[in-house]
C-alpha cells in the first residue's frame, strides 16, 4: 500500500511539474511574442522617422549629435545599468525595493546632470564647436526622466508584462518622431534630433505611469540598496567599460576627422543595429528573467540558452548577410548620393552586428547564475585588447574605416571570451556552440552568394532590391527545409502556438 502510494504521489508530482514548466514555457513565449512586436514596432517607426531626419539634415548635424552621446551614454551607465539589472535577476526583491533604487539613481542622475551642465563648455573647446554647449545642456536632462524609467523597465521585466511596454514604446516613437520631423521642417536643425531624443523619454515614462501602476514611496532602505549593489556595481563598471569603449571611437573620429566622418560611420552603424537589436533585444529583454528563476539549474539554463543561441542565429545571419548585399541600391534609394560613403561601414558593422546573439546568451546565463564578477573580468579583458587594437588602427592607418575594421577582429576574439565561462559553468563550450551556429551560417552565406548575382544585371535600385529581397526570403527558407534546419521547424511550431493563443 505504501508503494502504490509513494507511486501515485511521484506520478502526481510529476505531472505538477509538467504542467508548471508548460505554464512557463507558454508565459516566455507569450512575453517573448509582445518583446518582439514593442521592438519591432520601435525599431520599424524609428527607422523610417531616421529616414526622413537624415535626409532633411544631412551627415553634419547627425555627426554633431553623434559628439553629444558620447557624453550622455557614459552618464546613462550610473543611472540605468547595475541596479536596475539587480531588481530583475535577485529572487528576494520586496516592493520597497524599487522606490529604494529609484531615489538613488535619482540622486545620481541629478548629480551628473550637474557635472555634464558645468562642463558643457569645455566639451565645446575640445571640439571647437561652441554650438556644443548649450546643446548638451539641453540634452543631458534625458538623465532625469531616465532615473523614474529605469526602475519602470525592471518591474515591467520582472513580471514579464512586455505587453503593456509595447504599447508605452510605440506611443513613445510615435510622439518623439512626429516632433523630431517637425523641428526638421521647421528649420531647427541639429536642435530637431535633441527635440527627438528628449520627448522620447519623457513620453516614455508618462505613457508607462499610466499603464504600469507603479508610484515610488516615500521609503529608503539603505540596507537593502547594499544588498542590490553588491551584485549591481559589478555590471555597471562593466556597462560603463563597455560604453566608454564603444564611444571611445566615436570620440576619436569625432576629433580626427571631420563631422561628416562620424556622421557616415554612425548612419553605417544604425541600420543594422535598428534590426538587430529587435530580435535579440526581444530575446535579450526576456532572457535574464527567464533564466533567472533557474539559477541553480545548469541543465535547464543550458538548454535555454542554447535554444536562445540556434534560434537567435537563424534569424539574424541572413538579416545581416541580405543588408550587407544589398547596401550599395539600399542606401542610394532611401537617402541618396549625399549618403553613399556610408555604404562601407554598414556593411562591416553587418559583420559585427551578426555576432550578437553568442555575445548576448554567453553573457546573460553568466548574469543569470550571479556571476557577476566574472562578467566585469571578461569586460576588462575584452577592452584591454580591444584598446590595444583601437590604438593601432588609429596609428598605423588614416582612416575610420580602419577603426571599424579592428572592431570586427575584437568581435571575433569576443565571441571565445564571452563563451569560456560556460564551458565550465554550463558544460557548453566553443565547439558546442559552433556546431549550433555553423547550419544557419553556412545557408545564409549561401543566401547572400545568390542575391548578390542579381546586380551583375545592371538594374535601378528600385527593380534591383524588388528582385533581391523576395530572392533572399525564398532562398534562405527554401534551403532551410532542404537541410532539414531544426530551428526552423521550432520557430515554426512556436509561430503556430502564438497564433493559436491569440
Amino acid at each position: 500500500m505504501d508503494f502504490e502510494k509513494d507511486k501515485i504521489e511521484l506520478e502526481t508530482n510529476n505531472q505538477a511539474d509538467n504542467a508548471n514548466n508548460q505554464a512557463e514555457k507558454s508565459v516566455v513565449i507569450k512575453s517573448l511574442f509582445f518583446k518582439f512586436l514593442e521592438r519591432a514596432g520601435y525599431q520599424g517607426i524609428a527607422f523610417i522617422v531616421q529616414l526622413v531626419l537624415a535626409r532633411i539634415l544631412g551627415p553634419g548635424k547627425y555627426g554633431t549629435i553623434t559628439l553629444l552621446a558620447i557624453f550622455i551614454s557614459i552618464s546613462q551607465v550610473f543611472v540605468q545599468s547595475g541596479l536596475n539589472t539587480a531588481l530583475i535577476q535577485r529572487k528576494d526583491v520586496k516592493e520597497n525595493d524599487y522606490s529604494s533604487i529609484f531615489y538613488v539613481s535619482l540622486f545620481i542622475a541629478v548629480v551628473l546632470y550637474g557635472v555634464l551642465f558645468i562642463t558643457a563648455p569645455f566639451v565645446a573647446d575640445f571640439y571647437d564647436k561652441p554650438q556644443l554647449k548649450n546643446l548638451l545642456r539641453v540634452l543631458a536632462l534625458v538623465l532625469i526622466p531616465g532615473a523614474f524609467n529605469s526602475i519602470q523597465n525592471a518591474k515591467v521585466a520582472r513580471e514579464m508584462r512586455f505587453k503593456e511596454l509595447m504599447f508605452c514604446t510605440l506611443g513613445s516613437v510615435l510622439i518623439s518622431g512626429t516632433v523630431g520631423i517637425v523641428m526638421a521642417l521647421s528649420g531647427c536643425g541639429v536642435w530637431a534630433l535633441v527635440g527627438q531624443q528628449l520627448s522620447s523619454r519623457v513620453s516614455v515614462c508618462i505613457l508607462l505611469l499610466l499603464i504600469v501602476k507603479w508610484r515610488p514611496k516615500r521609503v529608503l532602505e539603505w540596507d537593502r540598496v547594499r544588498v542590490l549593489f553588491s551584485f549591481g556595481w559589478k555590471l555597471m563598471v562593466s556597462a560603463l567599460i563597455d560604453v566608454i569603449y564603444r564611444e571611445l571611437q566615436n570620440l576619436v573620429i569625432g576629433k580626427k576627422y571631420k563631422e561628416e566622418q562620424l556622421g557616415y560611420c554612425n548612419r553605417g552603424k544604425q541600420f543594422p543595429e535598428i534590426i538587430i537589436n529587435n530580435i535579440n533585444g526581444s530575446i535579450q529583454g526576456v532572457m535574464l528573467p527567464a533564466l533567472s528563476k533557474h539559477n541553480g539549474d545548469n541543465n535547464k539554463i543550458k538548454s535555454m540558452m542554447r535554444r536562445s543561441i540556434v534560434t537567435s542565429s537563424f534569424l539574424i545571419f541572413p538579416v545581416c548577410m541580405g543588408i550587407a548585399v544589398v547596401a550599395g541600391p539600399m542606401i542610394h534609394l532611401l537617402l541618396g548620393d549625399e549618403w553613399m560613403p556610408c555604404v562601407p561601414f554598414l556593411q562591416l558593422y553587418c559583420f559585427i552586428y551578426a555576432f550578437w546573439p553568442i555575445h548576448t546568451a554567453n553573457l546573460q546565463a553568466i548574469n543569470a547564475q550571479g556571476r557577476s564578477d566574472m562578467f566585469l573580468k571578461l569586460e576588462v579583458l575584452k577592452k584591454t585588447y580591444g584598446l590595444c587594437i583601437l590604438v593601432f588602427t588609429v596609428l598605423k592607418f588614416n582612416t575610420p574605416l580602419a577603426i571599424v575594421i579592428g572592431q570586427c577582429c575584437s568581435t571575433v576574439l569576443s565571441c571565445f571570451v564571452n563563451a569560456s565561462p560556460n564551458k565550465k559553468l554550463l558544460k557548453y563550450g566553443y565547439t558546442e556552440q559552433m556546431k549550433d551556429i555553423l547550419p544557419s551560417l553556412g545557408i545564409a552565406a549561401a543566401m547572400g552568394a545568390m542575391v548578390y548575382s542579381v546586380t551583375f544585371l545592371h538594374m535601378n535600385d528600385v527593380l534591383t532590391l524588388l528582385l533581391q529581397i523576395p530572392l533572399g526570403v525564398i532562398s534562405y527558407v527554401a534551403l532551410a527545409k532542404i537541410f532539414k534546419l531544426e530551428c526552423f521547424d521550432y520557430i515554426l511550431k512556436m509561430v503556430n502556438k502564438i497564433r493559436n493563443k491569440f
